[in-house]
């Protein structure tokens, strides 16, 4: 996979890797006589009747001159139809005719064919491809509405929780796999001597998939250990982390630990503001060099 350590070039390859992808670079799309704006337009006259040109261009923000040249075209191959609007005699609303209606059928029904196509090919990644599709669309409209849930883990999630680790620390922190091997070994103990009446896991889920994930475990009958507290990139600025850090403790005071006990590292801001916000306070801190990296590790404690 190809690293963009730059945001805008990401987002510009990603936008040459789609085009290219579906063909719409190609003079005609789907090797049909028309243009990708020339598709789009089609598609706004075949869901809604009687659009105006200027509707139109609002619609696909396409500018009014191209658009009227495309809309010449469609009429003189009588693909559209006009007729001055009641409304304002100096406007036409247009309307697909049965010649129209079938050329848009035609490209509709081959887009359709060629998505599959690709989806098919894809097998059971296709999924995921769909998934990303619609995060990426609502989160760039800014409707995206979805709010993160708490749960028990289910079979998969804790191979979640070490690869989301190991990707997340590696992509922002710049750690190495030992630190992916750290988080493993961590999930394989409490999994090997897991204490459900003193011990527990949270998984956030948002949209049917896992997004965060917090560990309370067992360090001695007096004390509780918080671990493996993560917040995947698109669940963030929801409050999660303290969220699931309230669940933590809210749990560990139930079992009647009292303290709880964590540790961290100087340079994850955003966990330390948890931390501190939950009551923690820093007990200790030391230097190492761990993960392939300078850090300063630090111990926090909170009195329950």
């Amino acid at each position: 996979m190809r690293q963009h350590p730059d945001p805008v070039a990401a987002v510009r390859a990603f936008n040459r890797f789609y085009t290219r992808k579906l063909g719409v670079l190609n003079q005609h799309l789907l090797d049909s006589p028309y243009s990708l704006a020339e598709a789009r337009v089609l598609y706004e006259l075949a869901h809604q009747d009687d659009l105006s040109a200027r509707e139109i261009s609002d619609a696909l923000g396409l500018d009014v001159g191209y658009l009227s040249r495309i809309l010449k075209g469609f009429a003189e191959q009588a693909l559209i139809s006009r007729k001055p609007s009641a409304e304002d005699r100096r406007l036409h609303r247009l309307r697909l005719t049965s010649k129209g209606r079938l050329a848009f059928d035609r490209l509709d029904r081959d887009s359709h064919h060629q998505v599959t196509a690709m989806l098919d090919a894809l097998g059971p990644r296709a999924t995921r491809v769909v998934q990303a599709m619609t995060t990426i669309e609502t989160l760039i409209d800014g409707s995206d509405t979805s709010q993160a849930t708490l749960r028990s883990p289910r079979p998969g999630d804790m191979g979640w929780v070490v690869q989301s680790h190991g990707a997340l620390y590696a992509a922002e922190y710049g750690y190495d796999s030992s630190f992916e091997g750290l988080v493993a070994d961590i999930v394989a103990k409490y999994l090997a001597a897991f204490a459900p009446s003193r011990e527990r896991c949270w998984i956030a889920e948002m949209d049917g998939a896992p997004v965060g994930s917090i560990f309370l475990v067992k360090s001695s009958d007096d004390v509780a250990k918080i671990r493996l507290l993560i917040i995947d990139p698109i669940a963030r600025g929801q409050r999660l982390g303290h969220r699931l850090a309230s669940e933590a403790i809210g749990f560990a005071r139930q079992c009647g630990y009292r303290t709880i006990t964590l540790w961290t590292q100087s340079n994850l801001v955003a966990a330390r503001k948890i931390y501190e916000r939950a009551g923690f306070t820093l007990v200790a801190s030391e230097p190492h060099r761990s993960f392939g990296q300078n850090l300063i590790g630090e111990t926090w404690e909170l009195a329950l």
